[in-house]
């Protein structure tokens, strides 16, 4: 299974001012939809894994929540491709959870949901806890420099083996790229 792991904000949508609080501000970035529907026809399993602290915090619910995923996967499909699942941490950092990023709960729960190889499995992020939680997951490990990714780069929290790419659509180039050398047709 060709999984690849999609943090949410700053990946796959702009980076708002405090939380996606209602669908209408679940806002792509230019290519994000094309580049999942890449990943998708390429043959790899999308995932998004994505740290929710204002469920717990009471600024939205639940509903609110799955209606803004919702809009995302509407638009996903709109361009020809798929979300196979998207795992949340409703935690606050403070909860102390194993599932919140930088820990590497979720990952492994959607590693183990769709049978992944950790090793072969992709991580996507744009923040530190994106990349700490993919490495400590085992996961190939990949840096945009989109939302906070170009300050991840700055402030110099970049492990040494996080790769980095321009946006998400660089990104989906690479790895399809390199699934076609992996697998050549004949």
């Amino acid at each position: 299974m060709k999984l690849v792991i999609l943090d949410w904000e700053g990946v796959v949508n702009r980076t708002v001012e405090g939380y996606v609080l209602r669908p209408e501000q679940f806002e792509p970035l230019p290519g994000s939809l094309e580049a999942i529907a890449r990943l998708h026809h390429g043959g790899y399993c999308v995932a998004v894994a994505t740290n929710q602290a204002a469920l717990s915090r009471g600024l939205y619910d639940m509903a609110m929540l799955n209606a803004s995923h919702h809009r995302m996967c509407r638009l996903v499909e709109a361009h020809g491709g798929r979300i196979g699942a998207i795992a949340i941490c409703p935690h606050s950092p403070e909860q102390g959870c194993n599932c919140r990023k930088p820990q590497p709960g979720m990952l492994m729960e959607l590693i183990d949901r769709f049978g992944a190889v950790p090793a072969q499995a992709t991580v996507i992020g744009d923040r530190p806890a994106d990349l700490l939680a993919g490495l400590a997951a085992g996961c190939r490990t990949w840096l945009v420099r989109t939302g906070h990714g170009q300050d991840t780069i700055d402030s110099g929290q970049l492990p040494a083996q996080v790769d980095v790419c321009a946006d998400l659509a660089a990104a989906a180039q690479l790895l399809l790229v390199a699934s076609t050398a992996d697998h050549p047709t004949s």
